[in-house]
C-alpha cells in the first residue's frame, strides 16, 4: 500500500506535470508550423504583389572578432528579394541600445555591400522580438503585404503572428545556417512558439501603445 501510495505521489507531483509540459511545447509547435508551412516560399518568382520586405534583426556579430551567418544569410535574402524587383521597401526591424543597433548594421549591410539605397530601407529601432515587428509591420507602418525574411525556422512563428492579427504575409527563408552553428537558436525556437501562443491566445499581447 505504501508503495502504492508513493506511485500515485510521484505520478501527481513529477511525471504528469513533465508530460503536461511537454504536451503544450509538442503542441503549440505543431500548430504554428501546420498553420504557416504552406506559405514559405523558396523560390522568389512565387512572390506577387510587390510586399513589403520585413527583414528581422538580429546581431551582426557573435563575438567581438566573429561575424553572425544568421545575420548575413537574412541581409543576402532581402537584397535578393529587391535586387529581383519581387520588393520595392524594405524594413529592417531589430533592437536598439546606445552601443548597439541592428537596424542601423542592417542598413549598412544592404547600403555597402548591396548597393541599396538607403531611401529604399526603412529602419524600425523598437522591433525588440518578433511579436513587436510583425504589429509594428502592420499597425505603425501600415503595411497590408508582407513578405517576411528570416532564418527558416524562424518564419513560421513570424506568419503565426502576422495571421493573428490580420496581416497578409507570405515569408521567404535566407539560407539555412549550419546545425552545428545554430542548435542553441534552433532550440530556443521551440519554446519561443510556444511563448508566441500564449502572448496571443492566452496574455493577449497582440497590440501595441
Amino acid at each position: 500500500m505504501a508503495r502504492k501510495r508513493r506511485r500515485s505521489k510521484f505520478f501527481w507531483l513529477v511525471k504528469l506535470p513533465i508530460t503536461s509540459v511537454v504536451a503544450v511545447v509538442l503542441g503549440c509547435n505543431i500548430w504554428v508550423m501546420a498553420s504557416t508551412m504552406s506559405r514559405v516560399i523558396d523560390n522568389p518568382e512565387s512572390i506577387e504583389g510587390k510586399p513589403v520586405g520585413l527583414v528581422l534583426g538580429t546581431s551582426k556579430k557573435v563575438a567581438p572578432d566573429v561575424g553572425n551567418p544568421h545575420f548575413e544569410n537574412r541581409i543576402a535574402a532581402a537584397a535578393e528579394l529587391y535586387l529581383a524587383g519581387k520588393v520595392d521597401r524594405l524594413i529592417v526591424s531589430g533592437h536598439q541600445e546606445k552601443y548597439y543597433d541592428e537596424p542601423k548594421d542592417m542598413i549598412a549591410r544592404l547600403r555597402d555591400v548591396y548597393k541599396i539605397p538607403e531611401s529604399a530601407v526603412t529602419p524600425d529601432i523598437e522591433g525588440h522580438r518578433t511579436l513587436d515587428s510583425v504589429i509594428r509591420a502592420k499597425k505603425v507602418f501600415k503595411c497590408d503585404n508582407v513578405v517576411i525574411i528570416s532564418d527558416d525556422f524562424h518564419v513560421n512563428r513570424a506568419l503565426f503572428i502576422a495571421d493573428h492579427i490580420g496581416l497578409k504575409t507570405v515569408a521567404y527563408p535566407s539560407e539555412r545556417v549550419e546545425f552545428e552553428k545554430s542548435t542553441q537558436s534552433r532550440f530556443r525556437e521551440y519554446l519561443a512558439r510556444v511563448k508566441a501562443v500564449l502572448d496571443l491566445y492566452i496574455i493577449g499581447t497582440d497590440s501595441i501603445d
